[in-house]
């Protein structure tokens, strides 16, 4: 056929046809049923392909893929098999919630993925975006504070306090020390102060009546 090549189904891929060539086109027959039909060019080294042609075998390779992917949502947890019966029953398109739960389980673990998709289905919620929800709020929760351990332990509890001064206490407590002596009343301006001599008290001071002094005479000192 001048070294071109043309397209046949795929299910005929490999089986013996027969070619009948016409100035316009050519056909192919397998077992005198005629399966396919190309419009005949003189070029060489060209490809000829109908597109409904490989459209069986694609179909039977993402079948293959679509059993693949399955495979590996039902081997995550036993409950994925119930999961993935109430996505078909919800769901349009189940195998797209399916692609994007392996998904989710190469991005945030195997594990992870199991415990969102068994309580996803304990809630009766049977969609991928729900899984997706759980696993990223999950994965933003702060691990809980452990105790703290301190890597120098006793050079942390080993230290040196000066002892306390108790005199302080001892001194102000004890009744030996001198009370403080009364500040001296402030004197009158309009009264002159009088001079008194130790020992020696003022008139009024005692309570007592004063008596004028009498001196005593000497009887040299009177005439006689």
């Amino acid at each position: 056929m001048d070294t071109n090549t043309y397209s046949v189904p795929a299910d005929y891929a490999g089986a013996a046809l027969t070619l009948k060539l016409y100035p316009d086109h050519l056909c192919f027959y397998h077992q005198d049923t005629l399966i396919a039909r190309h419009a005949r060019c003189y070029d060489r080294h060209r490809d000829f392909e109908d597109a409904d042609h490989p459209r069986i075998l694609l179909q039977q390779r993402r079948r293959a893929a679509d059993q693949k992917i399955l495979q590996r949502l039902l081997s995550l947890t036993p409950k994925a098999q119930p999961f993935f019966q109430g996505l078909q029953e919800r769901r349009l398109n189940a195998l797209q919630h399916v692609r994007k739960i392996v998904a989710l389980s190469e991005i945030y673990g195997a594990e992870p993925t199991r415990r969102a998709i068994e309580d996803a289905l304990e809630f009766q919620a049977f969609s991928c975006e729900y899984v997706a929800n759980l696993l990223e709020q999950r994965q933003r929760q702060l691990p809980e504070p452990g105790p703290l351990h301190l890597t120098r332990r006793q050079d942390l509890l080993d230290l040196e306090l000066p002892e306390p001064n108790l005199g302080l206490y001892e001194l102000a407590g004890s009744g030996d020390a001198p009370a403080p002596a009364d500040p001296p009343a402030p004197a009158d301006p309009g009264v002159p102060a009088e001079a008194s001599t130790p020992g020696q008290s003022t008139p009024g001071e005692s309570g007592e009546p004063h008596e004028p002094r009498q001196d005593s005479q000497d009887p040299q000192d009177h005439p006689r």
